[in-house]
């Protein structure tokens, strides 16, 4: 039987034996192993995989923000691609004070530029969540069903009650989220 040796800088580096590397590499798999339990959503691992006795365990999201706690879930591609779709609705935002301007200058009374505000805002909503996932618009929907009966937000009139003026109303329909403007890395509006 013949038996040839590998010198050692021919060998593939799965082969080392170097205990830096051996270090390193175990480093990495619980890192790995620990770093798991983040890629599947609560709630959502099969009976078959138990959770492994070192794993990390998230707690539970503190944000009174349903939207927060979902940013919170999110990929680093998925967070990306919803700072660009807040971006996007911050332009909408945009769009809305111009209108508001052009209407004062017209003559619109605030009630007037406070309902065409209010219905620009929803849909400025309902156009930025075309891009979403149809969980987490789902989940938005629900919030806004349970707390406005409106799956895309407020009425005018539920505004009215909730500020008392309808400038207030005005002011409070160009703002962000601030909490969720600040998980996702931008700087809120209208505050």
């Amino acid at each position: 039987m013949l038996t040839t040796t590998v010198p050692t800088a021919m060998r593939p580096p799965l082969h080392r034996t170097d205990p830096l590397i051996r270090i390193v590499t175990l480093f990495l798999l619980s890192l790995l192993t620990a770093a798991s339990g983040f890629l599947v959503a609560p709630g959502q691992a099969h009976a078959a995989q138990a959770p492994a006795a070192s794993a990390v365990v998230l707690a539970p999201c503190t944000s009174d923000d349903a939207a927060v706690c979902m940013i919170r879930e999110m990929t680093p591609e998925e967070r990306e691609q919803a700072r660009e779709t807040r971006m996007r609705y911050h332009g909408l935002l945009d769009e809305m004070e111009s209108v508001a301007a052009d209407m004062r200058a017209s003559g619109a009374s605030d009630e007037e530029i406070a309902r065409k505000l209010v219905d620009m805002r929803n849909e400025a909503k309902d156009i930025t969540r075309a891009g979403m996932s149809p969980e987490a618009v789902q989940a938005l929907e629900a919030r806004n069903m349970k707390k406005y009966g409106n799956p895309l937000g407020p009425t005018a009139d539920q505004q009215f009650a909730k500020y008392g003026s309808w400038s207030a109303v005005i002011e409070a329909a160009t703002r962000s989220s601030a909490a969720v403007d600040q998980e996702l890395g931008l700087a809120p509006r209208g505050r």
